[in-house]
């Protein structure tokens, strides 16, 4: 039998990219996202399921399990990828901001394990794959916000890959550094180490493939943002100014 995955946040960019990869590989898709039109464009292509809702709706989240449960009995892999990026303007500093970053990146990533975790307990092969971002291991100037909901990610999905081994569920994070999608489109800033978001795809399912707890892409580029996280302040803070100048 094939093997079973939902994807969320896969109408554009990394889900997207993907998507298109798993399908290369041979998996069975569902995909799920608030752009109806990009979705069955995608589906088109990929001979996915489309199961379109909104994340940030902890209901639209169990009834979209629901669904799955009734047509599929389980789901073998669940890719939660759905999230947006704002940045913080510490001049004209609103808290909206974060309140729409905790929602939007970590909360919906609750909500999404919750409606889950039933449709992978009942999977021979279950595993729970996240999306953080290599800024959840280092503060970044006007990532405030983005980077605080990704932290949150590391941490829970940390600690349910400890919790939910008892269940045999494999607990993947995926921390992505730059890659080019239309949401990094609109940065203004540098972006070292810029990766397109297939390169990005392929190397998010080879680790999703080897059932890594941790995936960095580019490697590099996360092993470097650990390392400046764990030197000393000033030191991480003059480096930082001058990569991202």
């Amino acid at each position: 039998m094939k093997t079973h995955v939902w994807i969320t946040g896969a109408s554009s960019g990394i889900g997207k990219a993907v998507a298109l990869e798993m399908a290369a590989r041979g998996y069975k898709l569902i995909i799920s996202g608030r752009n109806v039109d990009a979705l069955k464009q995608l589906a088109d292509q990929t001979g996915a399921y489309v199961l379109p809702f909104d994340v940030t709706d902890r209901q639209a989240n169990l009834n979209a399990a629901q669904d799955l449960k009734q047509r599929f009995g389980c789901i073998d892999i669940v890719f939660l990828n759905a999230g947006h990026c704002e940045y913080v303007d510490v001049d004209a500093f609103k808290s909206d901001v974060f309140e729409r970053m905790i929602k939007t990146n970590f909360l919906s990533m609750v909500y999404g394990v919750e409606a889950a975790l039933p449709l992978l307990k009942a999977s021979k092969k279950p595993q729970l794959v996240g999306m953080s971002s290599a800024v959840a291991f280092l503060g970044l100037p006007r990532s405030e916000a983005y980077g605080a909901s990704k932290a949150a990610i590391r941490n829970f999905l940390q600690g349910l890959g400890i919790s939910l081994s008892r269940e045999k569920i494999t607990v993947s994070i995926v921390y992505p550094g730059f890659v080019k999608t239309p949401l990094t489109d609109k940065n203004d800033f540098s972006m070292p180490m810029l990766i397109t978001s297939e390169q990005a795809a392929k190397k998010i399912t080879d680790g999703i493939e080897k059932k890594k707890s941790d995936i960095y892409v580019p490697v590099f580029f996360v092993q470097l943002t650990r390392l400046l996280s764990i030197l000393p302040s000033k030191i991480s803070h003059y480096l930082l100014r001058k990569i991202l100048r």
